[in-house]
C-alpha cells in the first residue's frame, strides 16, 4: 500500500510503503512524481518503509521500469526503515540512479526531511 506524505519539503515527493505493494501502488504515486518533474525538471523523493513485505511480481517490474525512465529526473532520494535488508537495499539502489541515494532509520525521519530539504 501506498500512502501520499504531506509537510515534505518543496519540489519532494514523499511516500509510505506498507504490506507488499501491488502494480496499482505504482499507479498512485508515479504520476505525482511526473507532474512534479515537469513542473520542476528534477525532483526529492522520501520513501518510507512501514511494515514493509517486498513486492508482487508485477509491482517489481514496475518498479523496474520506474527506476530505468527515472534515473536521471530525481535528484536525491532519502529512503527511511526500520529493517537492515532496507539499508541494504539503499545500497543496492545506488548504481541504477544518477540521484543521491541516503538511508534513514526511521528515529531519524526528521533528518531525512532536512537532507532533502538542503537540495533546494
Amino acid at each position: 500500500m501506498v500512502e501520499i506524505l504531506s509537510d515534505m519539503p518543496a519540489h519532494t515527493i514523499g511516500i509510505r510503503l506498507s504490506g507488499k505493494l501491488h502494480d496499482k501502488d505504482y499507479q498512485t504515486f508515479v504520476p505525482l512524481i511526473d507532474a512534479e518533474i515537469a513542473e520542476e525538471g528534477k525532483v526529492n523523493l522520501l520513501a518510507q518503509f512501514q511494515d514493509f513485505e517486498g513486492w508482487d511480481m508485477k509491482a517489481l517490474w514496475s518498479d523496474i521500469q520506474f527506476s530505468t525512465t527515472h534515473c536521471t529526473t530525481i535528484h536525491r532520494i532519502a529512503l527511511v526503515g526500520e529493517k537492515d535488508w532496507e539499508q541494504w537495499m539503499a545500497s543496492v539502489c545506488k548504481p541504477f540512479t544518477m540521484a543521491k541515494v541516503q538511508y534513514f532509520d526511521v528515529t531519524d525521519y526528521d533528518k531525512a526531511v532536512a537532507w532533502l530539504a538542503e537540495a533546494n
